[in-house]
């Protein structure tokens, strides 16, 4: 973590650090919630691994935002190793936890994925509303872990779909072994099956299997586990 970042008040996205700004949301959770000064450095992000020091110059009125002035050079900061979570989409709002607690972990890309066993599938017509709020619930993550990075967040992902995209896909399994061997493979992602398993056509496809564990977990537990496992491999 850079230490400027650690330091600072609060951290936040912009969509142009050329000419940073507020969105009214960010605006008020900062100067209303945390309650922000004029006078506290904070920093921002373009979400693309830009970042620079700023401090609120004014708060430009009720849905305006505010106007934000940059107190320090623009830094890039190179995309860290690709962390790539597919997870059988798990019902209700325990999707909103896995996306949130994904990002905090460093996950680069989300995949909430239809297996051949899952319960829960994307509904065609709600999936561009729901990767909306998803990613709004990823954005709000990574201000408070201070990432420069935001991950992808996708619904409705088919496993064959997956696998094309992803062609060295482990499978989370009990028996699994090590997760070490897909950190830095740009074509590995870590697969979490449904609370049902995997299907004997998906164990099939794919003969790599990483392990979580002795114990049998919910698919969000194991999607943490794999997460807190990937970043440890360094």
């Amino acid at each position: 973590m850079n230490p400027v970042r650690r330091a600072s008040a609060a951290h936040c996205f912009v969509d142009d650090l050329a000419v940073p700004a507020l969105s009214d949301e960010d605006a008020h959770h900062l100067l209303r919630v945390l309650r922000i000064r004029p006078d506290q450095p904070i920093t921002v992000s373009d979400g693309r691994g830009g970042w620079a020091t700023a401090t609120i110059a004014a708060p430009l009125g009720r849905g305006r935002g505010a106007e934000l002035g940059v107190t320090g050079p623009v830094e890039l900061e190179a995309a860290p190793a690709a962390m790539v979570i597919a997870v059988a989409t798990p019902k209700g709002e325990r999707a909103d936890l896995v996306v949130e607690k994904l990002t905090e972990l460093g996950a680069s890309s989300i995949l909430l994925a239809e297996l051949d066993r899952s319960v829960v599938r994307a509904d065609p017509g709600r999936a561009a509303r729901q990767v909306e709020r998803l990613a709004r619930i990823a954005r709000g993550a990574a201000m408070q872990s201070r990432r420069v990075w935001l991950p992808t967040v996708e619904v409705g992902v088919p496993f064959d779909v997956i696998l094309q995209r992803f062609p060295h896909a482990a499978l989370a399994e009990p028996d699994g072994g090590p997760i070490d061997p897909v950190r830095d493979d740009p074509l590995a992602c870590v697969v979490i099956g449904p609370e049902g398993g995997f299907s004997e056509r998906e164990r099939a496809a794919t003969p790599r299997r990483v392990g979580l564990g002795q114990h049998i977990l919910r698919v969000e537990t194991a999607a943490l586990a794999a997460a807190v496992r990937w970043a440890h491999t360094a």
